[in-house]
């Protein structure tokens, strides 16, 4: 009875979220993907998002397992099942014949491939490594102030309670991200391109773990976090929106950058 009345719960939960995430799906940036440049300055941002995402996995990872030494036994060894699946797939997937990597490193690969600009990201995770001060780093990250706005959402979410991290793993990542890179796929009309095998791959990769394994589980943690706590489905639900929010704003950002692009071309194209 109670895990029926818990997954109506999220049922609800879902159906008040609708709308935050149909913007999201709908959203004009996806027409843009149009292009190897648009793709290219697609992926310069997107792969901070990308970055952040292991920060949230990690959270949860050192939360509700046991990663202390000396070692004792995790308090809830389903919720320690699900987040280690998930982070074995996320911090060394298979992604080719005895090639194990992070998905973070496998969008690098992607990006060197297609030809984007490394060195943002690239220096900010140098700067990761020289400084245990997140605050200090986000401050000054590059290449500009909305994709440090996404982050510090992200991180802001990470100091809270466990079950509005889980909420924000769930609705503003897995849940999400499957649909959204079938619309990437269905967009982009460069993916049969030398340039972007690994960024086929990374999206194929992607929708098939999160929407058939990873999803799941995170929907199990995500029940089993918040019970039969009408509080804890509240405030949950207040992380995925933000998440979203944070998410459609960031897109935003983006599609800016991609039509000022497309308006300069128009301008003065090449000859």
């Amino acid at each position: 009875m109670a895990q029926s009345m818990n997954n109506q719960r999220l049922s609800l939960f879902e159906s008040r979220i609708k709308n935050e995430r149909t913007r999201l799906l709908t959203h004009p940036i996806y027409q843009e993907l149009k292009s190897l440049e648009s793709v290219r300055v697609f992926m310069k941002y997107h792969v901070f998002a990308v970055w952040d995402f292991m920060s949230l996995l990690k959270t949860l990872q050192n939360r509700l397992t046991s990663v202390t030494v000396p070692w004792t036994p995790p308090q809830n060894p389903h919720l320690s099942r699900f987040i280690n699946e998930i982070v074995l797939a996320e911090e060394s997937d298979e992604v080719g014949p005895n090639e194990y990597l992070s998905h973070f490193e496998l969008y690098q690969l992607a990006m060197k491939e297609a030809g984007a600009d490394l060195s943002p990201i690239q220096t900010f995770i140098a700067q990761i490594n020289n400084s245990a001060n997140i605050d200090e780093v986000l401050g000054s990250i590059q290449p500009n102030e909305v994709v440090r706005d996404f982050m510090t959402t992200t991180f802001n979410i990470i100091t809270g309670k466990t079950h509005e991290v889980a909420s924000s793993f769930l609705f503003g990542r897995e849940d999400i991200i499957p649909e959204m890179f079938q619309v990437v796929l269905k967009e982009m009309n460069l993916l049969n391109s030398v340039h972007f095998k690994r960024m086929k791959q990374y999206l194929e990769r992607h929708i098939e773990v999160d929407g058939d394994h990873h999803g799941p589980l995170a929907r199990k943690m995500l029940i089993e976090l918040c019970g039969d706590d009408p509080l804890k489905w509240e405030e949950a639900e207040k992380a995925a929106i933000h998440s979203i929010q944070a998410r459609i704003g960031f897109w935003d950002h983006i599609f800016t950058k991609l039509s000022n692009q497309a308006v300069s071309l128009e301008t003065h194209p090449c000859v």
